[in-house]
């Protein structure tokens, strides 16, 4: 399953760079989020709490990045498991462009589904990811707006 997107965030690519190693924001930012621990300056281990479709399960994994080219790009590479829900494995390409003073971040993600996730029919998953990803970066912008009204206030 592919999955791109293009999101326009109001900070400039240094500090939503900063924000996207930053466990707090990202802890803040992803939506079903229970716990989010950097484990190295390039992996984190996570676990989510999701609901998709008739399937609710607890997803533990881990997310690795590399390839990075600071402020402009990086890949994510991850594996979760919701035990009987079933898996998922994946990568994206995150790519930061500077314009009008902001950021225009987009992202092209390949991710492979098992168990009972994958027998939910592509409509479905590809449906719930999108609405995931847009309340991630709908969380995430907000998160960097607060955080850079802290520092000017």
């Amino acid at each position: 399953m592919e999955l791109t997107g293009r999101h326009e965030l109001t900070q400039p690519p240094e500090i939503v760079w900063a924000g996207l190693f930053d466990p707090a924001m990202l802890a803040e930012s992803i939506p079903g989020c229970e716990e989010l621990e950097q484990t190295s300056d390039t992996t984190f281990a996570a676990v989510l709490k999701l609901k998709i479709g008739p399937v609710c399960a607890k997803f533990k994994g881990d997310v690795e990045l590399s390839d990075m080219v600071e402020p402009l790009s990086c890949m994510l590479s991850g594996r979760g498991s919701g035990g009987m829900a079933g898996f998922a494995k994946g990568s994206a390409r995150v790519e930061l462009t500077p314009e009008n003073g902001g950021t225009v971040l987009t992202y092209t993600a390949d991710a492979a589904l098992g168990g009972k996730l994958a027998s939910l029919g592509s409509r479905l998953i590809q449906s719930t990811a999108n609405k995931l990803a847009n309340e991630f970066f709908t969380n995430f912008g907000a998160a960097l707006d607060r955080r850079v009204q802290v520092v000017v206030d």
